[in-house]
Parts: C-alpha cells; sequence; structure tokens
C-alpha cells in the first residue's frame, strides 16, 4: 500500500506474503494465558496468611491449606473463567468467586458496558460528521506542530495518572485520539504510545494516587506525604523520558511512514490532513460546533466525576467526600455515554431509526475490546479460587529478607513484578503485598517510604505491557494495533524505565 504523497512503501498490519508465522490476536494471548495459569495453579501449592480485622495478611502466619477444589471444580473454574471475568460474585464466607454466590462483583462487567456505551457513543458522534470535520480543522491547524500536540496529550494524562490514578478511563479517549494522529500523519502506535504511556507513567510515579500510593502507605502504616519529594522527582524525569521517546518515533514516522511498527489499515493514509499550501481551515458547521462542544463538555464531565477530590487535593486516601464529588465509576459511565449518545443523536435530528442501528452498530465495532477485558479478569477469578496468591507472597518473604540499603530497594521492585502481573489491580496488590514488605524494610535500614514508591513503580511498569489488564491490551484492541507490535513498540522504553527505576530507588533506600 502506497501511503498518500509519498513513494514510499507502507507495510500492511498483517502478515506480508509468504509470512508463516502470524502472531495471534489479543483474544487469542489472554485465552492462552489463562490456560497457562490454570495449568501452574496445578504446581504452585495453595496457601493463605492470617488476616487481621481490615483483611491485610500478617507476617509470619502463612501456612498451607488443603485445597478443597477438586478436578471437576478447577476444570469449571476454566470453563466459567470469561463468565466470573464479566460477573462473577466474590463470597465473603469462602472467599471463592462464582456467578451463583452472593457478595460482592468481582467481574468487569462495568467496565464491559462502559466500552460498549463508548462505542455507541463514538460512533454516534462520527455519524453526524463534526468529528471528522473537527479534527481535519485542529490538523490543519497544527500539522506543523504535531509534537507539541502529542506532549501536551500525554502531559495531561500524566498528570492524571499520578494524582488520582487515571488509567482505565483513558479506554474512552481511542475514538478521539486515534483519528487524530492519523490526520497528522502519524500511525496508530502513535496515539497507542500517547494515550498507554502517557497515562501508564504518570500511575508508575503515583505521587498522591490515593488508589495506589494511599492504599500502600496506609497498608505499610505511613502518610501519604512520605517518599512524596522521590515520587515527584521521578514523575518529572520519567514523563519526560517517555514523552521524549513517543516524539521521537512519531516524528521518524512522520518522516518516513515504512518505518512504522503498526503499519497502517486501509484508508489511514487518506485522513492525513492536507492544507500545507496554507489554504484555509475547513468550516465547521453550527451543528458541527455544537456536537464538538457536547464531545467536549461530557469527555470533561467523566473526567470530574472520577476524580476522588477530598483525597487528591488533602492526600489522604480516607479523606472524607467533599459534598459536591460524584464519586462515579465505570456502571455510571457507562449510563453517562449511552444517555449522550441518544442525546447527541437527537441534536443532530438523525431520526429513531437511524439512531437506533448507530447505537447498535457502535457497541458491535467494541465487542471485541470489551471481550478482552472479560478475558483479563477470568485470569484473576482462577488466581483467586486456586488460592496460589499467598504462597507468591510467602516466596517474595523469602527473597527479600536479610538484605540490606539500595539492594533491598532494588529487589523490592523485581520481586514485585511478577505479583504485578498476578494482581493488575494496583489496590488489591497493596492490600495484598504491603503488610509483608513494609516490616521487611525495617529490618534493612530502608525506609517504609521507599519500599511503597519501589512497589508502585513495579505495578505501574508491568501494567504498561503485561496482556492481563485492560489498559494495555484493551488499548491495542481499540487502536486494532497487534499485541506484538506494541511489546516491540515498548520494550526499549521500558529497559530504560526500569534502569531509571533502580536507580531511583537505590539512591532514595541509600539517603533515607
Amino acid at each position: 500500500m502506497s501511503g498518500s504523497g509519498t513513494d514510499t512503501p507502507v507495510r500492511e498490519p498483517t502478515g506480508e506474503p509468504g509470512r508463516r508465522f502470524v502472531f495471534p490476536s489479543a483474544l487469542t494471548v489472554l485465552v492462552l494465558v489463562t490456560l497457562g495459569v490454570w495449568a501452574l495453579a496445578f504446581l504452585v501449592p495453595p496457601g493463605t496468611y492470617d488476616r487481621d480485622d481490615d483483611g491485610a495478611p500478617v507476617q509470619g502466619t502463612y501456612h498451607r491449606v488443603d485445597t478443597s477444589q477438586s478436578l471437576t471444580d478447577r476444570l469449571n473454574d476454566l470453563f466459567l473463567a470469561p463468565v466470573n471475568g464479566l460477573y462473577g460474585i466474590l463470597d465473603p464466607g469462602s472467599g471463592q468467586v462464582g456467578p451463583t454466590f452472593s457478595g460482592e462483583l468481582y467481574g468487569s462487567a462495568g467496565v464491559f458496558l462502559f466500552i460498549l456505551a463508548i462505542g455507541a457513543f463514538i460512533t454516534v458522534v462520527f455519524a453526524t460528521g463534526a468529528l471528522e470535520r473537527g479534527i481535519e480543522r485542529l490538523a490543519h491547524r497544527l500539522r506543523s506542530r504535531g509534537s507539541l500536540l502529542i506532549a501536551g496529550i500525554m502531559l495531561v494524562f500524566s498528570v492524571l495518572g499520578t494524582v488520582e490514578g487515571f488509567a482505565e478511563e483513558t479506554l474512552g479517549f481511542y475514538g478521539l485520539i486515534v483519528p487524530l494522529m492519523l490526520a497528522l500523519g502519524y500511525d496508530r502506535m502513535t496515539a497507542v504510545g500517547t494515550i498507554i504511556l502517557g497515562a501508564g507513567v504518570g500511575v508508575l510515579c503515583s505521587t498522591v494516587n490515593p488508589f495506589s500510593t494511599g492504599v500502600a502507605s496506609s497498608a505499610a502504616g505511613i502518610s501519604l506525604g512520605d517518599g512524596i519529594v522521590l515520587r515527584f522527582v521521578m514523575w518529572v524525569v520519567l514523563t519526560a523520558v517517555t514523552i521524549g521517546y513517543v516524539v521521537r518515533y512519531a516524528r521518524r514516522v512522520l518522516g518516513d511512514p515504512g518505518r512504522s511498527l503498526s503499519g497502517f489499515l486501509p484508508g489511514d493514509r487518506e485522513q492525513i490532513a492536507t492544507g500545507d499550501d496554507g489554504g484555509p481551515a475547513p468550516e465547521l458547521t453550527r451543528l458541527h460546533r455544537t456536537v464538538l462542544v457536547l464531545t467536549c463538555l461530557i469527555f470533561s464531565f467523566m473526567i470530574f466525576s472520577v476524580v476522588p477530590w477530598s483525597s487528591a487535593l488533602t492526600g489522604r486516601a480516607d479523606a472524607t467526600p467533599y459534598g459536591w464529588e460524584l464519586g462515579w465509576s465505570f456502571p455510571e459511565l457507562a449510563a453517562l455515554f449511552l444517555v449522550a449518545a441518544v442525546l447527541v443523536g437527537i441534536v443532530a435530528r438523525m431520526g429513531e431509526p437511524a439512531l437506533s442501528a448507530t447505537v447498535v452498530q457502535g457497541a458491535a465495532d467494541f465487542i471485541s475490546p470489551a471481550l478482552v477485558i472479560v478475558l483479563a479478569r477470568g485470569v484473576t477469578v482462577i488466581m483467586n479460587n486456586s488460592q496460589i496468591t499467598d504462597t507468591v507472597l510467602h516466596s517474595i518473604e523469602g527473597i527479600v529478607a536479610g538484605t540490606s540499603s539500595g539492594l533491598f530497594a532494588v529487589i523490592v521492585f523485581l520481586v514485585d513484578l511478577p505479583l504485578a502481573f498476578l494482581i493488575p489491580s494496583s489496590s488489591g496488590h497493596a492490600t495484598l503485598a504491603m503488610p509483608i514488605l513494609a516490616p521487611l524494610a525495617d529490618f534493612a535500614g530502608v525506609s517504609r517510604a521507599v519500599v511503597v514508591t519501589a512497589w508502585a513503580a513495579a505495578s505501574g511498569w508491568m501494567n504498561l505491557w503485561v496482556p492481563t489488564t485492560a489498559v494495555t491490551i484493551g488499548g491495542v484492541a481499540l487502536a486494532k494495533v497487534g499485541y506484538n507490535r506494541y511489546l516491540r513498540f515498548v520494550w526499549p522504553l521500558l529497559a530504560i524505565l526500569a534502569v531509571l527505576i533502580c536507580g531511583f530507588v537505590a539512591v532514595g533506600a541509600v539517603v533515607s
């Protein structure tokens, strides 16, 4: 395929003629991961820690348990993994997850519906023609300042990530940013890097994120403000490095589309905005302006509704919410975007038949990434029901005990990496790991705040690439980028960030 305005051949995202191996889709990757974790549960002995009143494990109380799961039960867990990943219920008595229990929702039904609702909303907006015209106009005005646009978006996402853990919410922005990057002459990988890495590096350096650093600090028995200077310096340096990495790649693709790691889908290159001759920007009609204003207001309201303002402004994870806080999560956001889709359709005078068909089509187009998120959650259900998570924690306890100073902090970062893979939820990971790791810091003469920082960095670093997190696997699916190609794009940055993190936590441990 030839790119518009260039004679450079552009690679397609699918395999070249004669290629024997094609990397499996995101759904297939998750199925393989599910099978692998299920098989691993047969080899790792089940065990558990005693829990205190808050549900945290008590150091030194780990003991093996006899599993009550028969082969039939294990097969049933594997069979029901996607179902449990959608609407499995956590039974408070047994700690097991299943679709027929009574208790707290463990599955990702809220995120699943949020993705479908986003799909419906974005499709309706595109059907009005406003978004294409707005993107074309914006691309025309920024046709010579694309790098500044990328840096600005990444900085905003990074700030939100470090302050309040803005991560899954970025799934709603692919419908806006992917077409914008294509219009500016970049590729889909540029959009993926801008979104995933922008928010991800902020979460990695969670300065006051109440759901990550806040929970971990509380579990470690320290204040959220402890270690904030180290985390802030890390955030500044790592965010700058990450933005520079993505901008460098984007400029390379802009100069030579053949160097794109994602390739281009049919029609991608035709979206490049013209107008380098200095001609006027495309005009927006009154309808276009109204729809664009509504779209901006809806996304702004989404961000406002999910930010825990009291915790973010006071730095306390247990701060009493302000009266004007909404505290919304994915169920409310799903409803918001469904209502917004109808509202846009009414404003655009689409008519009931066209609006209904467009909403259904939009949800259908986004079913693939929604299913990916469900499968990813199903993996954690298998881990939970087989009772092997505490066994992994116990092995980590043995590894880090007895070390000292900077080496201890680096080891905490390294040993937390596999645990972050098994427990993608930062709050769940913190609740389980910090009561074990934090007391070990006392024996090594290291500040507990450094342990919290190393833990947060490990969790954030893993979530930049592991296929069990909805942010990564759902993001590449929404952008229609192969997961293998994303790994090829991100691994050099991962290596750079890992080295920088180890340096920061080692220095922090020595001077603490």
